[in-house]
């Protein structure tokens, strides 16, 4: 059953004719992706956005191996928070919510207007010196103020000196950071993710680097240098192909000519306070575990990265997908963004739930294999084990999240066309702020089940807190998409959803135990692993779930092609 579309349609853009791709001159600006655009380009951000995972999970390790779960992590820790919020306010999250379908509308206007002037010179004159300003103000009030962050953040910290000399060190990425983030959306939406994909790679290369030859006498000091001097080198990786896509696109056109996009800053507004106020939840968890057993932070640390590794894959299929979709909502396009957006939501969830189900059956043993040397004993282990499996429940909510919301805040981008008059309606604006308040109600529900259960469960009190408010959000956010104009089939999109839960949930208590059945590290997580793998496809594929039954015929028939005389059976297209 189609939903029907909301009262406040009619403040969307309305559909335009754009001159099919055959049609845009020789040397236009950007034609359409060919057939197979989204493969390759899933495959290039994958491989890369792998390799920088791989990267800072072996900076994960050694920061284990040189300095364990002690005070000294957790008061680094308590500085990383302000990257940590950094990252997703000005990389991935707000800076790409923003920007991407900034970007997009600027190309829509740039095929529509071939001999007018250009939108997208327009668009990086009017946001990137303000943008540059405001993020070098940040960066210092950050440095500056690193004693009262210090406190707030975490006042029970036993070494507040050392998180306040380790925030100043880390707050230079500010800058850095949202340079990278404008970049990066940029040449996204003009289709190039190599370079994009590659800048975590960068980041964690510079960690290493400083973290290897420092440590012996910065101390946990040289980690947070190693986060300043990464966040440098994303940055400059993504300059020169920034410069080279602008340089050598429309640079004959006029800089005088009337500009074809109008700015509309209000609408940062409720991208950045979503983005903060969904960070929260680590502040939180930042507040209540500082007063609890020192290592508890990095308990909570290490289990975040381990479990953030599932939800980051399902991540990356809507990053290359995004682009497309603000394109589409961008050209008034529903029918083509609603589909796109309920595909990426399915499969998103696929690749969440299988990496869930894993994490949930081997997560003792995962945690043994990469982190238990050095500094980092059994007991670590066992307590990180036990925090990434309550965590892993709110996994699914968080990947679905971060599908949905990138196509609501790109239904108003932070530029609008000249030639549209505002629609800057009550109604729209009550439904901007949408997503704020979906995600205070969780973290409402992040601290209370927090406060609750801390003082009785700990650390998994903590990441019960965690899973609860994500997923309160998720479920709030599915109904906001619907309500922003994008005429989701919820019946569709939870029925499918439901199919890929039981398959992981299956896939889960079988691959338990196959884990259980050898106490090496190694060859439980590959016992558990592979159990999982298979009984995920086969009970996906049984309960019908369209995302995994579809790659595991795909599968069947490479290893068992049909002969020509079975090919004549088949009905014709099969």
């Amino acid at each position: 059953m189609t939903t029907d579309q909301p009262a406040l349609a009619p403040t969307l853009p309305a559909p335009r004719q754009v001159p099919p791709a055959e049609e845009v001159a020789p040397g236009g600006p950007d034609p359409a992706p060919r057939r197979g655009f989204l493969a390759k380009a899933f495959g290039i951000t994958a491989v890369l956005s792998a390799a920088g995972s791989a990267l800072g999970l072996l900076r994960d390790l050694l920061l284990a191996r040189y300095f364990g779960a002690n005070q000294g992590t957790d008061a680094f820790l308590v500085a990383w928070t302000v990257p940590e919020t950094a990252a997703p306010l000005l990389i991935e999250d707000a800076m790409s919510f923003l920007m991407v379908p900034a970007f997009a509308l600027a190309l829509v206007l740039r095929e529509e207007r071939p001999d007018g002037p250009d939108p997208v010179r327009q668009l990086v004159r009017a946001t990137l010196p303000g943008l540059l300003l405001a993020l070098s103000a940040l960066a210092l009030g950050a440095a500056i103020g690193a004693p009262q962050l210090v406190d707030l953040l975490a006042p029970g910290l036993g070494d507040p000196g050392l998180a306040v000399s380790c925030t100043r060190i880390t707050a230079i990425t500010v800058l850095p950071f949202g340079v990278a983030g404008y970049l990066a959306a940029a040449l996204r939406a003009h289709h190039c993710f190599t370079a994009p994909a590659g800048i975590y790679v960068a980041y964690n290369i510079g960690i290493l680097a400083v973290m290897l030859s420092c440590q012996s006498f910065l101390g946990v000091r040289s980690a947070a240098l190693g986060v300043a001097v990464g966040s440098v080198l994303m940055a400059a990786l993504l300059v020169g192909p920034f410069l080279r896509r602008l340089n050598t696109v429309r640079a004959a056109r006029s800089r005088r000519s009337r500009h074809a996009l109008v700015l509309m800053p209000l609408a940062l507004l409720p991208v950045a306070a979503f983005t903060l106020t969904r960070q929260s939840q680590v502040f939180v968890e930042r507040y209540l575990g500082s007063a609890l057993p020192p290592g508890t932070i990095s308990h909570l640390n290490y289990a975040a990265k381990v479990s953030q590794l599932a939800m980051t894959a399902g991540i990356l299929i809507c990053t290359v997908t995004f682009p497309l979709v603000a394109r589409a909502l961008a050209a008034g396009d529903l029918t083509t963004a609603r589909d796109r957006v309920e595909k990426d939501l399915g499969q998103a969830a696929a690749v969440v739930l299988l990496g869930t189900a894993f994490l949930m059956a081997c997560a003792p043993s995962v945690v043994s294999l990469l982190f238990q040397r050095g500094a980092f004993g059994p007991q670590d282990t066992a307590a990180t084990a036990a925090v990434i499996r309550v965590y892993s429940f709110g996994l699914p909510a968080q990947a679905l999240i971060g599908v949905m919301i990138r196509p609501y805040f790109s239904l108003r981008p932070v530029v609008r066309r000249a030639d549209e008059p505002g629609t800057d309606d009550g109604g729209r604006r009550l439904l901007d702020w949408y997503p704020v308040a979906a995600m205070l109600l969780g973290l409402a529900v992040t601290v209370s089940v927090g406060v609750l259960a801390t003082p009785r469960f700990g650390a998994l009190g903590l990441a019960a807190g965690n899973a609860a408010g994500i997923t309160t959000t998720a479920a709030l956010l599915l109904r906001g998409l619907v309500l922003r104009g994008i005429p989701l089939r919820l019946r569709l999109v939870l029925g499918g959803h439901g199919r890929l839960l039981a398959a992981a949930a299956g896939a889960t208590v079988l691959g338990t135990g196959a884990a259980g059945l050898s106490a090496d590290p190694l060859l439980s997580t590959v016992l558990g692993g592979l159990a999982v793998a298979l009984a995920f496809a086969a009970l996906g594929a049984g309960f019908g779930a369209r995302e995994v039954r579809g790659p595991v015929l795909a599968a069947v028939r490479v290893l068992n092609p049909p002969t020509v005389a079975d090919e004549g059976k088949l009905p014709h297209g099969h």
